[in-house]
């Protein structure tokens, strides 16, 4: 009687380990294109298992130390404004896709966002100002929407690390707005010092972590890469008692992708396909199994599906190459 009393034990306990390395956020980083979107578009996300989508409308600034951010205007591609957002999000939602609203900042000429930088105390009170009104802007429809995550910027360690304090108090006017989860999301060699993560739902992390110094690195190549980065992100989860979110993860189809997994150079243009799929699969047997770990967003995904990737794209997006599939089967043990 005790053995059959054990051994039901043992099957719960395994069903629930079960359910905690599978329950997990499949998501895409859809993006914001020059039109409306529809079934058409929402379709193939549905076709690769992915339950979430991360819909990212940006607002601009004209360098890296300018205070003022441009956003919601008609000179704007429409995915990128508020109405285009809304109307990404609710073709989504007839698909049971759920949302990640995940407001983003360009600095003209595609300089780092991490870098941005105030010279003046009156500038870095005009940027409080208008970063405010751009992230409030979201939160607000990220609430009317009832979108399930919300992110609260991506990629600012400088303005965060200069100004923690106005950080904080964003957090509380966001969580006044918007009542669902929050995250930020951290570059790969940033989250270590993001100091709010007490206040937020999920440690966010761009997960560009270097792997392997490969040209095309072996899937066991790639998890021995893994080792190091992956104590650091579990002991981050342990000491904030909060799960990790790959806000975005991805590698282009390129020679050594595994080396600067976040350079987006366009000189960098060898097509390796098989490095690509290699390193996918080793961050996925790294992370989707544990149960501190709550899933990701692929970078990044277009809606004109059939028109996008293919085997001679050398560039981050998954459509069409061979790792749409290792994705799929990913997705598909949710």
């Amino acid at each position: 009687m005790k053995s059959f009393k054990l051994l039901i034990i043992l099957s719960i306990l395994s069903l629930q380990s079960c359910k905690t390395q599978t329950n997990k956020i499949n998501g895409v980083s859809f993006v914001a294109s020059r039109e409306a979107v529809n079934e058409t578009h929402i379709n193939p996300i549905v076709n690769v298992n992915a339950n979430y989508a991360a819909i990212m409308p940006f607002g601009f600034i004209k360098n890296l130390d300018h205070p003022e951010i441009v956003h919601n205007s008609d000179r704007q591609w429409f995915g990128e404004t508020r109405a285009g957002a809304e109307q990404y999000i609710g073709e989504l939602i007839k698909k049971n896709i759920k949302v990640m609203i995940k407001p983003q900042i360009w600095v003209w000429r595609g300089e780092f966002t991490g870098l941005i930088e105030m010279k003046s105390e009156a500038d870095w009170k005009t940027l409080e100002d208008s970063y405010s009104k751009f992230i409030l802007e979201y939160a607000v429809l990220a609430n009317e929407v009832k979108a399930e995550l919300f992110c609260i910027g991506t990629e600012l360690e400088k303005f965060i690390e200069n100004r923690p304090s106005f950080w904080i108090d964003l957090i509380t006017k966001i969580r006044s707005e918007y009542k669902g989860k929050l995250t930020y999301a951290a570059n790969w060699d940033e989250f270590k010092r993001t100091p709010f993560w007490s206040e937020l739902d999920y440690i966010g992390v761009d997960a560009y972590f270097p792997v392997s110094d490969r040209r095309t690195p072996t899937v066991q190549e790639c998890l021995k890469g893994w080792g190091g980065h992956k104590k650091v992100v579990h002991n981050m989860s342990k000491k904030h008692n909060k799960p990790i979110l790959f806000t975005e993860y991805g590698y282009r189809s390129v020679d050594y992708s595994g080396k600067t997994p976040w350079v987006s150079d366009r000189s960098l243009n060898q097509v390796n396909l098989e490095a690509q799929t290699n390193t996918t699969q080793a961050l996925f047997d790294t992370f989707w199994k544990e149960d501190w770990f709550a899933g990701g967003f692929v970078w990044k995904w277009f809606h004109k599906h059939d028109k996008v990737g293919g085997k001679e794209n050398f560039m981050f997006t998954p459509q069409n190459k061979p790792v749409e599939a290792i994705i799929k089967k990913q997705y598909s043990l949710q």
